[in-house]
């Protein structure tokens, strides 16, 4: 009895699709509402943040400046009625959380 033929086909991927994505710094503004990736110098494995349009990127409570931003996903804010809202909470710094306080003691 002969093995049945595999139907995986390998598929080469085109040289130059990857689009390589800006990184924004803390205290750089907030060019486009979206999620954004977040990466820490050492102390936290990359996370993700919601931010809106022209605030300030924040800096983090443990490594201040040492974090860089990355978009994700963009958000139109006038579709998704984000702005509708009168008020809105502004993030400033990133919080540590409880798991890396233990973690360091």
């Amino acid at each position: 009895m002969r093995a049945k033929a595999s139907s995986l086909v390998l598929v080469k991927s085109a040289a130059g699709k990857m689009v390589k994505r800006p990184k924004f710094r803390t205290d750089e503004t907030v060019p486009q509402s979206g999620i954004y990736k977040v990466q820490h110098r050492k102390h936290r494995l990359p996370h993700e943040v919601t931010l809106l349009q022209d605030q300030q990127f924040p800096r983090c409570a443990k490594c201040q400046n040492a974090v860089t931003f990355e978009l994700v996903r963009d958000v139109n804010t006038e579709n998704d009625g984000i702005r509708r809202y009168t008020s809105q909470i502004c993030l400033y710094e990133l919080p540590v959380l409880d798991d890396e306080q233990e973690i360091a003691s």
